[in-house]
């Protein structure tokens, strides 16, 4: 689990509601069935209108990513590009193909089987760079759809205040219920405000670095595979693949031990 996402959940909306408990006030009070079918109805009919099912669908696929570490990460991607390269320098290329049923990552699979076929280390890069532009052109949607969702929400709150606020100026004649309506018809304005903010758009900002992670893991991949066929020494391999990675891909530093 991604201990930042949960830690920054449980801050973010905990320190909502204890500010809600210090100032007198109590859960009942924002527990609004109404005013939560008006914002995250309206909010998912708007995003539905904007964006294709099939876009809508993926990125609700993709929320899992929010919480989850994932399970590919460059290192591992590294540590198997120089394994193959050593092997393609023992055995050749084609020894390779026996590998390609072991390979779960579709880009890496048919990187490498385009290789293992003799395909030209440039006309490789160039399939698999047209392949990565697309790839990255549909994914970067995927935030999109959360920030769009992020703009609407505030929005959408503000139509369920003001449609809780029609409601209380046709009972004007029970002016002790008054102040209780106009209370919650503002309990719209905040879901959607507290949507926006501590959901929608911080989901958009953490999809976007999943995915920026995931664009460079498999940029690494193809100059890889074409420094394989290529021939490149497996030390300078890992070398060339290292200047990839950022200090969030690095490995924790182990603490040398004192020897006091």
């Amino acid at each position: 689990m991604d201990k930042a996402t949960l830690g920054g959940l449980v801050l973010a909306i905990g320190g909502v509601l204890l500010g809600l408990m210090l100032e007198g006030g109590n859960l009942g009070q924002v527990l609004q069935p109404t005013a939560a079918l008006i914002v995250f109805g309206g909010t998912l009919g708007a995003i539905l209108i904007q964006y294709p099912l099939p876009v809508a669908l993926s990125a609700f696929r993709r929320l899992a990513q929010v919480f989850v570490e994932p399970a590919q990460n460059a290192q591992s991607t590294i540590e198997l590009l120089v394994k193959y390269n050593n092997q393609a320098r023992r055995e050749g290329i084609i020894s390779l193909d026996k590998e390609l049923d072991t390979i779960h990552e579709p880009f890496l699979r048919r990187a490498l089987m385009l290789a293992v076929d003799g395909t030209d280390p440039q006309e490789l890069r160039k399939l698999m760079e047209l392949e990565l532009d697309n790839k990255e052109e549909q994914e970067e949607k995927i935030p999109q759809l959360f920030e769009s969702a992020g703009g609407f929400s505030p929005t959408i709150g503000i139509i369920g205040a003001v449609l809780g606020l029609i409601q209380v100026m046709q009972h004007l004649d029970k002016i002790d219920e008054v102040g209780k309506g106009i209370a919650v018809a503002f309990v719209a304005t905040l879901y959607g405000v507290g949507a926006a903010n501590l959901i929608l758009l911080p989901v958009a900002g953490k999809l976007k670095i999943r995915i920026r992670d995931e664009h460079i893991i498999l940029e690494m991949t193809l100059e890889g595979v074409v420094s394989i066929l290529e021939g490149m020494n497996p030390r300078m391999l890992e070398e060339k693949l290292l200047g990839f990675l950022t200090h969030a891909h690095e490995p924790a530093a182990v603490p040398e031990e004192s020897n006091v």
